[in-house]
Formats: C-alpha cells, structure tokens, sequence
C-alpha cells in the first residue's frame, strides 16, 4: 500500500515524530511511506497553488493517510493548522473522503488527547476513516518495548486500511449559525478603576461576529480598552521548535519581528486580556494558533498570573467540547482567572448583550485582587508534567524553567515531605494488628474532617 505521511513539523526531517515513521517504514518495506512535510513548507503550499495540488494528488491517489505532528501548545502547531485550513478553503476535502487514516505525536504528554481530538475530528469533517491515535512520549523509540508497540499499532493500522474495515463517526458535523450580531448600547459601562484593559481580536476571514462582540464589550468599560488586532502585530512567523528560547527565554525571532516586544510590553502589563476569534474548522484560526505557539518564547513559565482573562468566541463553541477544554487549560496553567466565554451561539442579540455586559463586569471587579481559582486537574496534572520533565531529562534544554521552578518552589516532590513519610511508615505498620486496623477505619472520617473542621469553626 502507498501511505502518504503528513509531516507537521517545522523541523522537516529533523522531527522527532518523523524518525517514528521512518523506523515504521523500514520495519515494513513492502509498503511505501511518502512524505510531505507540509508544515516545513506552508509558505510555499500558501503561495504556489501547483505545490499544494501535488499534496492533494497524492493522498487523493493513496491508500491511506497518516497525520505526524508534534504537540505544540495543546494543539498541533500553526503551520499545520494552517495546512488544514487550506484544505477547505481550496475545496480539497474530495481527496480525503473515504481514506483511511490515524495520527501519531510525540511530545511529553501535556494536552495530547486535546490535539489527537483535533485530529480526529477534522478527519470525520473529511470523511475519513479513522483508525485511531498513537502517543509515545518523545524518546520512547529508544526502548525495545515501546518499539515494539508502535509496530503493533501501524500492523493493525495497515491491515485495517487493507481489509477496509468499518469505522464509525465519533464527531457530528458542525452547524454554523447563519446570525449577524449587531450590539445594542451599553447603557451603564463598568469603572475599569485604572485597569489596564487589553482585548486581541482576530481580524482572519471568516471571522463571523468577532468584530461585533469585541466592539460590544470594549463599549461596556468607561475607560479606554485597548483593542489590537492580531492581524497587525508584526509576526514574521509561526514558532520554529528550535527550543532556543529554553535556556535564557531568547526566541529565535528576537529583533527579527514585534511579536515579542508587543507580548512583553502589551499582554504581560495589561490586567485584563481578552481573546477574541472566529472558530476555523475545530479551532480559532491559524492566526491565533500562530499567536500561542509563538508566546512559547516564556517556555513553560506563567505569564498572565493573577490577571483576568476572558474569550468572545464566533461559531459553535458548544458543539467543540476539545475547544472549551483547551480554553479553560490555559487559564488554568497560566495561573488566571477565566471569567468567562461569551459566544453568538444563541443567535438572540439581546441575551448576547446581557452576557457581554455581565462579562465586563466579571473582569473588573476580580482585577482589584489578582483574584485566581484554585486549579483543577487540567492545571494541576500538567504542571506537574511539566515539574517532572524539567527536573529530568529537559532541565539542560529548558534551563529558563528549571531556575523559575526552583525559585517559586514548584519542587514541591512529595517524596521530600520527611514528616509524612515517617508518619505514614508508623501507622502502616500500626495497622496490620487487626484491633488498630478496626479502630482506625472506624475514626477515619472523623480525623480526616477534623483538621479542616478545626480551621473552618475557628478562623
């Protein structure tokens, strides 16, 4: 069979996922794994219509489709978005309707589910046969036993493609609705009380009721609201993966475009930044994409603590579950305060008005504080991937993380809890006399609250 390989990597044949799929290709030679490094070339596929068309003869032309990419900040990165973008923009979607197809990352784990999801779902939007996802940790092709179960995975992927076995849909077609919000006036703006109020909107076509919704709320703060459009930052391009920025926060970039001055200067002074975009394909465009992979200079260090954060999304937010998650991540590793997402979804102008007026409200008042909820799972889990991988086998790459981890104690290991330890090692072996053990899980509840209820009644 003639596989044709969609390489998502700036990097080109220098990717980490590509060295996965040569080592599949050579494992089974009696298929042929053509490779097009799309990513690597997105100015070329954007410009030369003849370049991209050869792309989409050759996966109209072949048995099967494999998506390579790395993660790139919860997603995949902006050049392949973009890719995917250029696909529906220039009609292309026939030469993928009925191939079979699977993806395949690397990365360290942080928000992978989010980016196969992505994958996946722009694949049923193509009417293709998906096979499932793969999902090693980045040097896992260095270990006999993961070799060994990412040639099970292309085996069953090939023989699947082969004896074309049925796949179902996992996710349902996206209805856009046909509604142009027009805002009604802001009868009682908010005091921003010398709030710096930043709002980022995305001016990529189609952009839907973006320019409405960011013009409805920058209308309710009585004080300026400074409002940028993404469109107008000066940036060169999408991030390069070079992890240059990993030892000193140094991008490769610096003084070659404005991104990184308009971050430092703009977005990381302003108390209150909102985001506003249009939903392209299962995501906001490849603009915004662009926007997020290249704030990647900061590494995986929080840059919008403490400050208010909020979303003005165009398109059928509540039908992209993947997105909401990826959304309420970012305020959640970012150390902010989500106030909120207001969307057109309703298509009611009046209760569109209403929200927006309540969001005004909802980023302002917290700002006074610095107001920031404790995190879930999604903030807690990945900054512990993070913590892990830095103390580990990234800390000479990512040495701008592991000099932040160590000064704001994000060390925080368990193991290194020496009272715990010892207490645990005492009641542990406590409890294996059977009079200890019955009186122990009998006062368990009570001595668990206990402490808490101490605090609680008397601070």
């Amino acid at each position: 069979m003639n596989i044709v390989v969609l390489n998502g990597s700036p990097k080109g044949e220098l990717s980490v996922t590509l060295q996965y799929v040569r080592f599949a290709a050579r494992k089974f030679p009696e298929h042929t794994f053509t490779i097009f490094p799309v990513a690597q070339t997105i100015r070329k596929l954007e410009k030369d219509e003849k370049a991209f068309d050869d792309v989409i003869n050759a996966v109209r032309a072949a048995d099967a489709v494999l998506w390579s990419f790395p993660l790139y900040f919860l997603l995949v990165c902006s050049q392949y978005k973009r890719f995917i973008e250029l696909i529906f923009e220039r009609n292309a979607q026939a030469a993928f309707a009925g191939k079979y197809t699977a993806s395949l990352s690397t990365s360290i784990h942080f928000f992978d589910h989010t980016a196969h999801n992505y994958i996946h779902a722009v694949c049923d939007d193509l009417a293709m046969r998906y096979l499932g996802a793969y999902s090693p940790a980045m040097f896992d092709l260095m270990k006999s036993k993961e070799r060994s179960r990412w040639l099970s995975f292309v085996e069953r992927f090939l023989d699947g493609a082969a004896r074309r076995v049925p796949c179902a849909r996992v996710y349902p077609p996206l209805a856009f609705p046909d509604f142009i919000y027009t805002p009604g006036p802001a009868a009682h703006p908010v005091d921003t009380a010398g709030k710096k109020i930043l709002l980022l909107k995305d001016g990529r076509q189609p952009s839907g009721n973006t320019e409405a919704l960011a013009d409805a709320l920058a209308a309710r703060f009585q004080g300026a609201a400074e409002v940028v459009n993404l469109m107008d930052i000066d940036i060169k391009g999408g991030c390069l993966g070079c992890c240059k920025c990993g030892l000193d926060n140094v991008c490769d970039y610096q003084g070659k475009d404005g991104f990184i001055d308009f971050y430092n200067e703009k977005v990381k002074k302003a108390d209150v930044v909102v985001f506003a975009g249009a939903i392209h394909d299962r995501y906001l465009s490849s603009r915004w994409k662009m926007f997020f992979d290249r704030s990647f200079f900061n590494t995986h260090t929080p840059t919008l603590i403490g400050k208010q954060i909020a979303f003005l999304i165009s398109g059928p937010l509540g039908q992209i579950s993947n997105l909401r998650q990826i959304l309420t991540a970012f305020g959640e590793f970012q150390e902010a305060n989500l106030a909120g997402i207001v969307t057109d979804e309703s298509a009611d102008p009046t209760e569109i008005d209403a929200l927006v007026t309540e969001l005004a409200d909802a980023l302002v008042h917290p700002a006074a504080s610095g107001y920031a909820p404790p995190m879930t799972f999604l903030g807690v889990g990945g900054r512990r991937i993070f913590r892990d991988e830095v103390y580990g086998m990234l800390r000479f790459v990512f040495q701008s993380d592991h000099r932040y981890y160590k000064q704001h104690g994000l060390y925080d290991f368990p193991q290194k809890n020496y009272k715990a330890r010892r207490m645990n090692a005492f009641m542990m072996l406590l409890t294996r006399i059977p009079s200890v053990r019955k009186k122990f899980l009998k006062i368990l509840p009570q001595q668990m609250v206990k402490p808490i209820k101490t605090v609680a009644e008397t601070r």
